[in-house]
């Protein structure tokens, strides 16, 4: 067996080189994958152009991974050989205030992979003892394509903002943004039961690439009166829901003009710490009693969750998962993810 592996590795913003590195051993209290997918994030392109002072370079990338089991360490239990696994890849301490709550995304000392350990845009990664400690390993059933399964940790954050959202059977949700994750949080919304999908965009192409997802109506608020809209879509109250997955704070400022009274506003997308404040309409959320939440990041049961979505087949995981390249097409993906051509770009080893 070959020593040397390739992997993309972060150094510095704008210096991501596609490197041969050892491939790593596994200790006993580790487990050893063979990667065959990684899909390419938002947060891997914004380090590649402007750096994150998390990630301890140099560094393998990627955190939406996938693969096989290869080596299973001595003292590891419930894992085997020729496993697939994902994961949820922000590991958690598993003693902190948040994580004996359940609330393992909102960690005090999250470590995640791709960031404070090797990630996923490599042949072989470690999963490490802490993460297999504290349950941060899913395994895959068979027969789900690997550049599917590398979707599990996007969906997986849609499935917490659902949960948070506590989307219901029957309701009306109204996403903003039509990018990657706006379009995964519309997704999500309809297979845990909102029987209305209602998806804004004021970027044309991104609502033509939106149009198979079968939505049941899409609106661009740059020419259309997105809440007139919603209120003649609603019976006049709003929606149920409104996921906010643009980066802006217009559309998160417009959003409690959105829902019905006791609905809910999430705030899925972040503003730049530069930019971070909002103006909202305190009197539409104290008269309409309406909820605010953020939503970031998932845990271990929002990943399995979404590996069932996955391995349902009824999430569309073919339209989302839209370019796979190799390793080598590292910054073509990001090329794709910056023109707005791609939904998720998933390398292949």
């Amino acid at each position: 067996m070959t020593t040397e592996m390739k992997a993309v590795v972060y150094h510095a913003p704008g210096d991501v080189r596609v490197r041969t590195l050892p491939i790593p051993t596994c200790g006993n209290d580790e487990i050893r994958v063979k990667i065959d997918a990684c899909a390419v994030c938002g947060t891997d392109l914004k380090a590649y152009l402007h750096g994150n002072p998390r990630m301890q370079a140099p560094i393998a990338m990627g955190h939406e991974l996938t693969g096989l089991i290869d080596t299973v360490g001595s003292a590891v239990e419930g894992f085997a050989v020729g496993d697939r696994i994902v994961m949820a890849t922000s590991i958690s301490c598993g003693q902190c205030a948040y994580c004996r709550r359940g609330w393992s995304n909102l960690c005090v000392d999250l470590a995640p992979m791709g960031f404070s350990y090797h990630g996923g845009m490599a042949e072989y990664t470690v999963i490490p003892a802490r993460a297999l400690a504290n349950g941060h390993v899913i395994k895959v059933p068979g027969g789900v394509k690997a550049e599917h399964a590398a979707l599990a940790e996007p969906v997986s954050c849609a499935v917490n903002a659902a949960d948070n959202c506590n989307i219901q059977q029957g309701d009306t949700v109204v996403v903003v943004g039509a990018g990657p994750m706006g379009i995964i949080n519309a997704c999500v919304a309809r297979e845990v039961g909102a029987t209305k999908i209602i998806l804004a965009e004021i970027n044309q192409a991104r609502l033509d690439q939106a149009g198979p997802f079968g939505f049941d109506r899409l609106v661009d608020p740059s020419s259309e009166d997105l809440t007139a809209i919603v209120r003649e879509e609603t019976e006049g109250i709003g929606a149920d829901v409104a996921i906010v997955a643009a980066p802006a704070a217009a559309p998160q400022e417009q959003a409690v003009e959105l829902v019905r009274k006791r609905g809910t506003v999430c705030l899925f997308a972040s503003l730049p710490a530069s930019n971070k404040l909002l103006s909202l309409d305190s009197r539409a959320i104290h008269y309409g009693e309406l909820r605010v939440v953020g939503s970031s990041d998932s845990t271990p049961e929002h990943v399995r969750k979404a590996v069932e979505l996955i391995a349902g087949g009824s999430l569309p995981a073919e339209r989302l998962a839209t370019h796979v390249l190799p390793l080598d097409g590292i910054f073509q993906a990001y090329e794709l993810m910056q023109s707005g051509e791609a939904l998720r770009v998933v390398l292949v080893p």
